[in-house]
């Protein structure tokens, strides 16, 4: 039996081959690929990151966090913060107030809107914040000035002889009057001397302020040939410690002003004996650097006032000069027969005091 004759294969490649290239050129394309990312332009990858930012961003123009460190690369899984930061206005729908994510606080809750203030607030409030500030140093330099005299009066051996207190304005050292007088009297009592020569000696550091002496009475009447009401009395008790102050200093006198304030400032009650004896007392006014400003400043206004109401003397000088003036006169003209080198300005302060009070 004859062979049989093998049929010839079919014409071209094989199947097997196509599959087999196809396949290379995916691996090739694959490599080309990576290839390609191994060296990346930054600028142009982050270019193409803020392309997607703005498409796909829930913060307008690409926003990428709410808060520091919040990032909502995947917006839908933070969007319930977005809630709790915004508050109602999500809710709302209106979108009509918007807030700054940087405005909120810590825990994510809008802060307290403070109204704007207009310009007349604003210098009132400046204005107010000088005025505490300023009473804050006259304070202070008060309470430095009390906390140096009560120094000197332990030093000097006084410190239970007086008492010292202070304000905004002045420091007051207060004398008890039945240590300085005699009942119904104006001179100093011998015992007395030693302790008002102690406070001069404190007094006389203060060479720039001014000091006001002010004697005070009860409300008991008094009726005599040399003193005809408390308002007297108590006017020549605080000018006779003013002169000794004087004399035994080197303070300027004009620096140096008494008035007589009689029954009319009490401290305690009247109607007993122990509140009288308090209010029979002469007070003694170191006023602070500041006061004494307002006090030239109150003096050249009353000059002024003075200067436009007097048309006997041509000189300018005021109500300030004119009472230095008076001062130099003498009190031997007085009704009440009034010791001799009291002055008549110092009268007349009383008699301010005594009729107008404080």
């Amino acid at each position: 039996m004859g062979k049989k004759k093998q049929e010839d294969p079919p014409a071209g490649s094989p199947a097997w081959m196509a599959t087999f290239s196809d396949l290379m050129n995916l691996l090739l394309c694959f490599f080309v690929l990576l290839f390609s990312m191994s060296t990346v332009d930054a600028e142009k990858f982050e270019i193409v990151i803020n392309s997607f930012q703005e498409a796909f961003s829930i913060l307008p123009s690409g926003g990428a966090t709410l808060t520091q460190g919040v990032l909502i690369s995947s917006g839908i899984s933070q969007l319930p913060d977005f809630a709790n930061y915004f508050g109602d206005t999500m809710s709302d729908g209106d979108g009509e107030d918007e807030i700054d994510a940087g405005d909120l606080d810590e825990e994510g809750t809008e802060p307290a809107v403070e109204a704007e203030k207009t310009p007349e607030e604003q210098l009132a409030e400046a204005m107010q914040e000088a005025v505490d500030q300023l009473q804050q140093e006259k304070l202070s330099e008060s309470e430095s000035m009390a906390e140096k005299i009560e120094a000197l009066a332990t030093q000097y051996g006084i410190q239970d002889l007086i008492e010292v207190d202070f304000n905004g304005q002045y420091v007051r050292i207060t004398l008890n009057g039945a240590l300085l007088f005699d009942s119904g009297q104006s001179d100093l009592r011998a015992e007395a001397v030693p302790l008002v020569e102690n406070i001069s000696k404190i007094l006389n550091i203060y060479g720039e302020n001014m000091i006001e002496v002010d004697g005070y009475t009860d409300n008991v009447p008094i009726h005599s040939q040399k003193y005809e009401d408390n308002d007297v009395l108590s006017m020549y008790r605080a000018l006779h410690v003013a002169n000794m102050i004087r004399s035994n200093t080197k303070l300027d006198p004009s620096h140096i002003v008494s008035a007589g304030r009689g029954e009319y400032d009490p401290v305690a009650d009247n109607s007993t004996a122990e509140g009288r004896a308090r209010n029979r007392r002469v007070e003694i006014k170191i006023y602070n650097t500041y006061s004494e400003q307002d006090l030239v400043d109150d003096a050249a206004s009353a000059a002024a006032g003075s200067g436009e109401d007097t048309t006997e003397s041509d000189a300018p000088e005021g109500a300030a000069q004119e009472e230095n003036a008076n001062e130099e006169e003498s009190a031997d003209n007085s009704d009440t027969g009034a010791l001799s080198g009291e002055s008549d300005t110092d009268s007349d302060n009383g008699v301010r005091g005594s009729t107008g009070g404080e």
